[in-house]
């Protein structure tokens, strides 16, 4: 937290606290091996929102490296390729990026452009095109192509440093600035047979990815939310106007109920989806329905409150702005709020 404001005014990110993170084992926890820690879901979702309720960004930058890096190398990968990213992914020396988003289709896996063809006289692939709004496009890059051999979805991990591979950051964002985001171009990228995942083959793997990043996107939103709140009451316990503190007005009072009443339910909710997930029976349907109805409700409510901050509500020293910010963003994860449960 005493880390934030600065990263955030910045726009920069320190990655040794990826470092810290690893040595506290919040880095793929889930995972019960290769240096991680194996937790459940429901513990794993606490971790992630307690991270959200200090920036959206850092989490952001956690969530990927746990569930978009190391999930899929986990499940799907080779016992080499295991051996060889997931220690240093755990411990936070090496930083991965989720390579899915395009930029004429978003995150629309139908109308992907990206390709992987076999090279010529053979010895491997060769991928080309490019991804945008990458989070974390750093030392590893979990690309998803379409293989022209079968038109199917693979995923392939690329090296920073590979002839051919570039990953230009994108500044002047207005949300996530505390994290670190990219664009990725792939210039016919040659690299050999062995960085393909064999066990991902279509776009099941893929779905399964983001539908676990969804799990973990309802429940941070409630943490941001959480921290609203936190913020809003300490200002107004602080703040008089018309000679009397802000929370002995009742429609002051309306709106701290209010918000707090949507932070209970989705996070009951979310402990709900999570006891589910843990025991094997949670459909990709119930996940999405929460997802949706938490990210509507805590943009929805965090804009409310933060009238009470009056004019001070655009300074970066109340926290709630960014907040806000980041949340308009995290609305949008693996399916927006208005077309959420299309995308299951």
């Amino acid at each position: 937290m005493p880390r934030v404001l600065e990263a955030y005014r910045n726009e920069t990110l320190d990655t040794s606290i990826l470092c810290e993170m690893g040595s506290l084992g919040l880095l793929g926890p889930i995972i019960k091996s290769y240096g991680c820690v194996g937790v459940s879901y429901v513990v794993y979702g606490l971790v992630v929102r307690e991270i959200e309720c200090v920036d959206s960004g850092y989490r952001a930058t956690a969530s990927v490296q746990s569930y978009l890096v190391m999930y899929p190398i986990a499940e799907f990968g080779s016992e080499a390729q295991k051996e060889r990213w997931l220690l240093g992914l755990a411990k936070g020396q090496i930083v991965g990026c989720f390579g899915l988003t395009e930029p004429n289709h978003g995150s629309d896996p139908a109308g992907m452009e990206t390709t992987a063809e076999e090279a010529p006289g053979g010895g491997g692939f060769v991928i080309s095109k490019s991804k945008t709004r990458i989070s974390n496009a750093l030392d590893l890059f979990v690309i998803w192509a379409r293989c022209k051999w079968d038109g199917k979805v693979r995923v392939f991990l690329l090296e920073k440093g590979t002839p051919g591979l570039s990953a230009p950051p994108i500044k002047n964002k207005l949300a996530l600035r505390a994290s670190l985001m990219g664009s990725i171009f792939m210039d016919g990228v040659k690299v050999p047979y062995e960085v393909m995942l064999p066990g991902a083959k279509g776009l099941g793997g893929l779905f399964l990815c983001l539908n676990n990043a969804r799990f973990d996107i309802l429940w941070v939103i409630m943490g941001a939310l959480k921290d609203c709140i936190s913020h809003v009451l300490a200002y107004g316990l602080e703040h008089k106007q018309f000679r009397r503190l802000l929370p002995s007005f009742q429609l002051v009072q309306k709106k701290l109920v209010d918000v707090q009443m949507e932070v209970v339910l989705g996070l009951l909710a979310s402990l709900q989806v999570g006891q589910l997930k843990d025991a094997g029976a949670v459909a990709p349907k119930m996940i999405s329905m929460v997802k949706r109805n938490n990210c509507g409700k805590a943009l929805q409510h965090s804009r409310i409150i933060l009238d009470v901050l009056g004019g001070n509500a655009c300074s970066d020293e109340y926290h709630v702005g960014r907040h806000v910010a980041n949340l308009q963003v995290t609305n949008t994860y693996e399916g927006v709020y208005f077309c959420g449960l299309l995308v299951v």
